[in-house]
């Protein structure tokens, strides 16, 4: 049986899907109008096309048209009908009438199939008078079949002074907090109770002693927080010390960081859920939240390595729900995402701050294909050190992010880039004007690295620093990598002065491949499904 035998609706839903909206309003929709209660039925995949297509190009003048067109079909005799009507009626732009005529289904129907899909409607577009059915204690909005927790009936009264309302609630009053004042991280606000709390900085495998070295150094000189643990991608940090997020931000080389809420032991589905929603809604989590949130607390769930979890979401949501209904899940500009990570003696639960745009990268403002990991070149700055006068080239410098890293670090003397693209050089150019360094002398050529002595500038012994990450042959198409990586280290060589570095990422296993430059370190790290090593040369005194 071919895949257009097993999903006609899908087939039928495809061909009607390209079709002008003239021909599938006034041609489809019409002949669906009249067709016989069987023809109907096996045509319902209409309802769907006139939702979408109306939505991308349908007249306004013909909304009132569809939308009447949408809300008889709700009455209609076929329940598959009435579902498809229920799907399109968000896609033309619904409000109360549209909530009232759901909310009349609702009322008349006893099947739990339609129930379902009249609760996912009305997370769309339901307003007050469907919290109000909500709050009287209508348990058909949250049937167990519709994949979430039932509505009570036992007047429990939440934390608020309103009854649990379950998941579709939380979607609703979601809405109803982005549009009153939406949500907002405060990163300079002080957690001044800070006992017990533990944070995972997570970033690229291959960088975790990178991020220790930094928080540790920061310790040294009296931080705020001690390194307690290292793990595969992440290295665990605890304070010492009144703290804002602020100033875990201040560190540059970990990719994102999570409040620890807690470890969930191995048992069944049921219980596991359970066990989650009690981490999530916790008074520890409450005190995050309520510390470092501007707004309601709005957050989303996500089950890291395993996909989208869709029951599993829907479920832990409206337990958690229940326990804490100050707690609103969303999908929709969250402040907040709960992480949960498989581990070995049982998911990890973590609180994430949806710091977007990383407040560390904030000069970036572009970017280029293949260009660096903010974080990847944060740590290629420190791995390469600070010193006096320095004098840096990027040979393939793409957005400028290594180059932009290294200026931050401090006592730059001049700035050398080289990139075969003009389009690239005029990104970094910007990224450079977005991150207001003291003034140093940029230089930008539009010039192969091998032709580097005809640079103004350079030429041999002129530089003390080469930090670069060059073209991987992964996103950027490269003729001959083994010849170019072997003509970046002997231009390397030539270009250093005595004692001069050259830290570079470098997708090939090359040994010694000059005799002047002296390996000091190397680290694999992983690059999104490839391993590459990140190595620090030192050019040797003749």
């Amino acid at each position: 049986m071919n895949s257009v035998e097993r999903h006609p609706d899908k087939e039928l839903y495809r061909q009607l899907r390209a079709l002008p909206w003239e021909q599938l309003w006034r041609g489809e929709a019409a002949r669906f109008n009249q067709a016989s209660p069987q023809e109907r039925s096996k045509r319902v995949a209409v309802i769907r096309a006139v939702g979408v297509v109306f939505g991308e190009s349908g007249a306004v003048a013909e909304k009132e048209e569809v939308r009447r067109w949408l809300l008889a079909l709700l009455q209609d005799p076929c329940e598959k009908a009435r579902r498809y009507a229920m799907a399109a009626l968000p896609k033309i732009g619904a409000g109360p009438a549209e909530e009232a005529a759901l909310i009349s289904v609702l009322r008349a129907t006893s099947s739990a199939r339609e129930k379902k899909f009249l609760g996912q409607t009305l997370e769309k577009i339901g307003g007050t008078a469907a919290l109000e059915i909500m709050g009287q204690g209508n348990a058909g909005f949250l049937q167990s079949g519709s994949g979430v927790s039932p509505l009570r009936q036992d007047n429990e009264q939440s934390r608020d002074g309103s009854a649990t309302l379950g998941i579709m609630g939380q979607k609703i009053l979601a809405r109803f907090a982005r549009g009153q004042k939406p949500s907002a991280i405060r990163p300079e606000s002080i957690l001044s109770n800070f006992a017990g709390v533990r944070l995972h900085l997570r970033g690229r495998r291959g960088l975790e002693g990178m991020v220790r070295e930094e928080v540790e150094a920061s310790a040294r000189r009296g931080g705020k927080f001690r390194v307690m643990e290292s793990g595969r991608g992440l290295v665990g940090i605890t304070p010492v010390a009144p703290f804002s997020l602020a100033d875990i931000y201040a560190f540059r080389c970990f990719g994102s960081a999570g409040f620890v809420l807690g470890t969930v032991p191995h048992s069944t589905e049921p219980e596991r859920l359970q066990a989650l929603a009690a981490v999530i809604a916790s008074d520890f989590t409450r005190r995050i939240l309520r510390t470092f949130t501007e707004g309601t607390a709005r957050y989303r769930l996500n089950f890291v390595s395993r996909g989208h979890q869709r029951s599993a979401v829907r479920m832990l949501a409206a337990r958690v729900y229940d326990l804490c209904p100050e707690l609103l899940n969303d999908g929709s500009e969250v402040t907040w995402t709960v992480d949960i990570h498989p581990a070995g003696r049982g998911p990890c639960v973590e609180l994430r701050p949806n710091m977007t745009p990383d407040p560390r990268f904030y000069y970036r403002k572009d970017d280029v294909p293949a260009a660096s990991h903010p974080p990847l070149a944060a740590c290629m700055a420190r791995l390469a050190g600070r010193v006096e006068h320095e004098i840096v080239w990027d040979p393939f410098c793409g957005s400028g992010l290594e180059l932009i890293e290294s200026a931050l670090l401090g006592g730059l003397q001049s700035i050398y880039g080289t990139d075969l693209s003009a389009d690239a050089l005029a990104i970094a150019r910007a990224n450079f004007a977005a991150a207001k360094i003291e003034p140093v002398p940029l230089n930008f050529f539009c010039r192969d690295f091998r032709d580097y002595a005809r640079c103004e500038g350079l030429g041999p012994n002129s530089v003390t620093l080469i930090i670069t990450n060059p073209p991987m042959g992964k996103r950027v198409v490269m003729a001959d990598l083994p010849r170019m990586m072997e003509d970046l280290f002997r231009v390397a060589a030539q270009a250093l002065k005595p004692g001069g570095r050259l830290v570079l990422a470098n997708p090939l296993r090359m040994e010694n491949p000059h005799p002047l430059l002296q390996l000091q370190s190397r680290q694999a790290v992983d690059f999104g499904g490839f391993d590459c090593r990140m190595e620090k040369y030192v050019k040797l005194a003749r």
